[in-house]
């Protein structure tokens, strides 16, 4: 049976670069490609009435010092030594993300992933920056000046509030979130889940 994946993302979500650091692994063991799926978190949480959990969760007694010893033990069981908290957190990514848009559209999203990724959550680089962008895109071999000039163009604008849209009525409220088929999976946690999900379909 074929199985198709999409996987909701945001570059503002640290978890979503711990989430992607582990689907090259999935994609060799079950023959699965995974779709990539262009988000505005912050727009997911307005139209959720959803907030980040360092807001959420910043006034409870004990769960904050909880949530660090839970990423901790996710870096260190998955070997993301590279991980680094980005000073600059929380960045602004609409732009980041309709960069995402056009490296789709333009056939290297991949590349682009992967350089982004690591720019906001290796390099500790603030990419919310315009020209800290442009940089960074020019210094990984990606055309800086396309991308951008066309974050700019109202269709790549219109398509990402399509995405995070679509993503909403979806049932998404945060990021990142894994669909196998129907079945959705939110958080770096359930990537072991995602994996067997997608292992029970292929046998269905």
């Amino acid at each position: 049976m074929t199985v198709n994946v999409s996987f909701h993302f945001d570059f503002a979500s640290p978890n979503s670069y711990m989430s992607n650091k582990l689907v090259p692994g999935i994609e060799k063991r079950t023959g699965v490609k995974f779709d990539y799926f262009p988000v505005l978190l912050g727009g997911i949480f307005k139209l959720t009435n959803n907030q980040a959990p360092f807001v959420t969760y910043n006034e409870v007694k004990n769960k904050p010092d909880y949530l660090r010893i839970e990423m901790a033990r996710f870096i260190r069981d998955h070997g993301l030594s590279d991980f680094r908290m980005n000073e600059s957190f929380p960045i602004n990514t609409v732009k980041l993300m309709r960069g995402a848009i056009v490296a789709q559209r333009e056939g290297f999203l991949d590349k682009y992933l992967d350089s982004v990724l690591n720019d906001m959550w290796e390099r500790n680089l603030n990419m919310g920056d315009p020209e800290v962008m442009a940089k960074a895109l020019s210094d990984a071999g990606l055309d800086a000046e396309l991308i951008m000039a066309r974050i700019n163009d109202q269709d790549v604008k219109d398509k990402l509030i399509e995405n995070t849209s679509k993503s909403v009525e979806m049932g998404v409220f945060g990021c990142p979130t894994i669909f196998v088929g129907d079945e959705m999976f939110f958080g770096k946690d359930r990537m072991d889940a995602v994996e067997q999900e997608i292992l029970r379909q292929q046998k269905a």
